[in-house]
Order: C-alpha cells, then structure tokens, then sequence
C-alpha cells in the first residue's frame, strides 16, 4: 500500500473482525470524536476528500441526498470531481470558496454528474472567480459548455461591461480526455474507461499527489480491470448498488420502463464492489453513488452486509457532507 499512513474519517463504518481506527466525524458543520481503540493519529497534510452528493440517478425525492459530486484536496489543489445537482452548495458548505477551485473533472455526461458543471462555474465567476479553471471531461463536454454559455450570453455580456468582469468563457480552460494520463506533474491524474453502457465515454480516475492515491470508480458494471487501476489506493470511492433494492425503485418510477434493465446492466452490486476493493488492496472503500437511495429504503445494515466480502481495510457508507482527512499515527 501507498505510505500516506491513516485517515480521519468522518461516519467512516468499521465492520466486525476489521482493522480499527481512531475516527473523528465531520459531517454538515458539526464535528464528533469517536475513539475506536487506542490507535492515535495526527494530521498530515490539508489533503482531504469530501462527499457533496452521494445518491446514484438525477431524481430528488427527499432532502437527505443530492446527485453526485466531490471536493478532493490533494498536493494543494481544490478539486471537484463530477457536478451533480447541489455541487455549488456543497463546496461552500465545505468550507472552500467558489474562487478558490482549481480544477473541475467530470467523468462522464449523465446528467447527474455534469448538470451543475455551467452553474458552477458561473456562481464561481460571480462570487469573484479571476483566475483560470482547468475543466477536465469526456468527448461531448465542450458541446455542453459552449451551450451552456450561449444560453447566459445576456448575463455574462452585461456583467462584463456593467461590472467589468473578466470573460468566464476566457478563463475556463477545457480538455476533453480519453483513457490514459491527464494530468502529469507533482499531481498525477489517469483515466481508464469503464463499462457504463449505452455511455461509451466514461472514465474511472485516479489522483495521486505526494505518496496519497484517492481513486474514483465514476459508475460502473462490475468491471475487474479496476483492480489494477485502483491497487493499493488510499482511498477508494466506488459506486455501490443494492440489488434487492431495485425492484421498489422501479416501481416507484413511473415513467422509465427499460430502468431495470439499466441499472443491471451498467452499475455494480455492492458485493462485486467488495470484491474490487478486496482484490485491490485498498485502504479505505467509500461506498458512493448509492442504488436505491430514499426515505424508508434500506439503513446501513443492509448495505454493509453485502459488502463483507471486502476485509483489508476500513469501510465507510457515504453520506453528504462526509469528510475523510488524510492522517498518520
């Protein structure tokens, strides 16, 4: 495994019979201290991973989960991955000025990763944005922007001559990726393609910045070259469905018949998440993306139930606005 020693983790979920950690939870604004055992740890570095959005789909039904999208700061970077419906409040809610964003990945064009990519940019301007933003996407994302922008050109025209504003279409710096490096430097950022049909552009991603590897799955059927891509990570987030779930949310989904169908073909249950996390080595698995998710579903014995194939390390079922901090003894 990678040196970046433990993490503090906000609702991380120990299971039976697993490696114990001291953990401090963080979650919407009010902070907790849970000793686990005796196992203390100290901060390493500002490096940290937050979970703004952590249901699967675009719909909203309840107030609880919000589409998908994280902040990861990693080798002094702010970055956003994926741009779910709720991402621009939930940087701020983190504790990150909009300004303050480096660079924007997405990892592939569902609505309910990229919906919000515009308008977050935009409030980003808005709120003060001066500087360049490095957006990162599949095949299909500058299509997006372009039309994004021409449909605010009122606003960012006015703005720009009433207010003297720089030029958001100027200062945000796209490039469309495929599988392989995207970013090579002190940070580091790979791409490989997944199985997430009929969506043939969509990527996993990887960062790693001084010794600590975050790794995303993005959504995915159960596809072992992750293993390899994801080996020895510090972290990884993968997405998670609960099969005996499905059916009650078909049927509570009036108007998608083929749903089913989908969610068989192109997420991954979470035991076969298990297996990817167990096989890889990994330290921590953050189950994200969550397949049914809604008032009354399944709590969190269901989901980790399903997941005791994975026992190399610590295991935390995401919610919104948990925080993972890097940390070693």
């Amino acid at each position: 495994m990678n040196s970046a020693g433990t993490e503090q983790i906000s609702a991380a979920l120990p299971l039976t019979e697993r490696p114990k950690w001291k953990t401090s939870i963080s979650r919407r604004g009010h902070r907790l201290a849970l000793s686990m055992n005796q196992i203390e740890v100290r901060t390493l570095s500002n490096d940290r991973l937050v979970l703004l959005g952590t249901k699967g789909g675009p719909s909203i039904r309840t107030i609880e989960r919000m589409p998908t999208s994280s902040l990861l700061e990693i080798g002094g970077k702010a970055i956003v991955v994926d741009c779910g419906l709720g991402v621009t409040r939930g940087v701020v809610g983190a504790g990150v000025q909009l300004a303050d964003i480096d660079s924007i990945f997405i990892t592939h064009l569902h609505s309910d990763h990229v919906l919000e990519l515009g308008p977050l940019l935009h409030t980003a301007w808005t709120t003060g944005l001066c500087k360049n933003v490095d957006v990162f996407g599949p095949a299909g994302t500058r299509e997006y922007l372009d039309g994004f922008f021409q449909s605010l050109k009122y606003d960012i025209d006015l703005r720009m001559g009433d207010e003297g504003r720089n030029d958001i279409r100027e200062l945000t710096k796209l490039r469309e990726f495929g599988e392989g490096s995207v970013v090579d430097g002190e940070l580091t950022v790979n791409a490989l393609r997944v199985v997430h049909p009929p969506v043939d552009e969509c990527y996993a991603l990887s960062f790693e910045a001084g010794g600590w590897k975050v790794t995303f799955s993005s959504d995915t059927n159960y596809f072992p070259p992750l293993i390899e891509f994801a080996k020895d990570s510090d972290i990884l987030v993968h997405e998670a469905m609960l099969s005996k779930g499905i059916d009650k949310l078909v049927a509570r989904t009036k108007n998608a018949s083929r749903l089913r169908e989908h969610l068989l073909a192109s997420h991954t249950d979470i035991a076969d998440v298990a297996k990817i996390a167990e096989s890889a080595d990994v330290r921590h698995l953050v189950l994200h993306h969550l397949v049914p998710v809604g008032a009354g579903d399944f709590g969190q014995s269901d989901w980790l139930a399903d997941a005791a194939g994975y026992t190399k390390g610590q295991i935390s079922l995401g919610e919104d606005g948990m925080e993972i901090r890097r940390s070693m003894p």
